[in-house]
């Protein structure tokens, strides 16, 4: 295990959620001196070596400024994750978005914090059909159901680019993939896809109906690899260079529907029903960069993901 955060001041915005629980486990026993907040939601995980700002809205410059006051590094995975179903309209939540981070970038740079993380998304990437490097971002425009969302996550880029020009705030870039795992949001309403078919095929749905089509393909990374990937681009990545955060291959949604099934140890009817609408046919990402420059490598295979991710929903969902 790393020293690089033993005894650092580390903020870790959007603590509440699902990508921040896991930055908050993960740096309490890298022996980090951890810093949070909440605002709509209480904490997930608690520890006596977290220090929590209760209520702060980082919609609010001054409430970043008391945030990050005094902290060496800030890892930002504050805000509202897009549902697929709404994410082609949703104007809102990519300007909140924009504000939030622009607000967190500022505070830190002017608090002469020392290394910013931000974890960025590969919905920016255009829509071509096999594993992109990081240097194909900017190719072509986002798929048109991202087109909105994805120009956001290319605009936050930009706002990092003005700020790292602005002081000596080393600036490292981490663009994930699909994500999941324990803590993740269940909420049929607003989860996305791996979560809702864990929750729908445990509270017993029989025939199992899944929306789209079997072949479709996405990059799915469990969360504790995300983490641990992220917090080596911190440790080591070079400022303003992005990484592509991922599994570095895809799995179709048959496959993931398969795995699922299997682990759960359920047999039920599966129905595919294609005419739900679903959102780009194919996304991964080449992790040639992070594996050669950084010597990352996932630990987990999906099958152990998932398997983690249903115990622990068993336990607490």
């Amino acid at each position: 295990m790393s020293e690089f955060f033993k005894d650092k001041k580390v903020v870790v915005t959007g603590g509440s959620g699902f990508i921040g629980t896991h930055y908050l486990i993960e740096l309490v026993k890298q022996g980090a001196k951890v810093i949070t907040h909440t605002h709509k939601s209480p904490l997930q995980y608690t520890h006596e070596s977290i220090t929590v700002h209760e209520n702060l809205d980082l919609t609010k410059l001054e409430d970043c400024f008391k945030l990050v006051e005094g902290c060496d590094y800030v890892i930002h995975c504050a805000g509202q994750i897009a549902h697929p179903s709404t994410v082609p309209t949703d104007v809102q939540i990519s300007l909140k978005q924009i504000q939030i981070i622009g607000n967190v970038l500022e505070a830190s740079y002017k608090s002469k914090v020392k290394r910013f993380l931000d974890l960025n998304s590969s919905t920016g990437y255009p829509d071509i059909r096999r594993p992109l490097t990081e240097d194909e971002f900017w190719v072509d425009e986002p798929y048109k159901s991202y087109y909105g969302y994805g120009w956001m996550r290319r605009y936050r880029e930009k706002l990092m680019e003005h700020v790292s020009r602005l002081g000596d705030m080393e600036i490292c870039i981490a663009r994930g993939t699909a994500i999941f795992g324990p803590y993740d949001n269940f909420n049929l309403k607003t989860c996305h896809v791996v979560p809702a078919l864990i929750k729908r095929l445990l509270s017993g749905e029989n025939p199992f109906v899944v929306w789209g089509s079997p072949d479709v393909v996405r990059d799915f990374l469990y969360v504790k690899d995300v983490i641990q990937g992220g917090l080596l681009i911190l440790e080591k990545g070079e400022s303003m260079r992005p990484y592509n955060l991922g599994y570095g291959g895809g799995i179709t949604i048959g496959e993931i529907v398969d795995t699922i099934v299997g682990v759960s140890g359920l047999i039920p009817k599966i129905v595919w029903d294609d005419s739900k609408p679903t959102t780009i046919p194919f996304r991964a990402v080449s992790t040639g960069r992070i594996n050669d420059e950084l010597g990352f490598i996932p630990t987990y295979t999906f099958q152990e993901g998932i398997k983690e991710t249903i115990e622990w929903y068993r336990t607490h969902g």
